[in-house]
């Protein structure tokens, strides 16, 4: 594989996963604000927002946030399975979309 292929993917995970985290911090201070919540959004998105700004530099805007919110869904619908949140069906045919749309751009 390509070193800047491999860098560029693995910047586009650090982008989701920083997502991801801002998202589980919002989710624990929705209960209650705690150190650890604010410490998850500050460095969610402080992670996202500089992947995102490298990111920007070489790869187009529309496909760039699709392929980011593909995989921050994943993570994220992950973790609230995990947390005992369950999949509805709903929510199941949502992250089934939003794949289908990163095949979709990615041919």
């Amino acid at each position: 594989m390509d070193l800047d292929l491999f860098r560029t993917y693995g910047v586009v995970v650090v982008a989701a996963l920083g997502y991801a985290i801002a998202t589980i911090g919002m989710k624990l201070a929705s209960g209650n604000w705690t150190l650890l919540a604010l410490a998850l959004l500050l460095v969610g998105f402080y992670a996202a927002t500089h992947a995102e700004v490298t990111l920007m530099r070489n790869i187009d805007l529309g496909a760039l946030y699709l392929v980011i919110i593909a995989v921050e869904t994943v993570v994220v619908l992950g973790f609230a399975w995990l947390i005992g949140e369950g999949l509805g069906p709903r929510d199941a045919l949502g992250g089934v979309l939003v794949l289908a749309g990163l095949a979709v751009i990615s041919h």
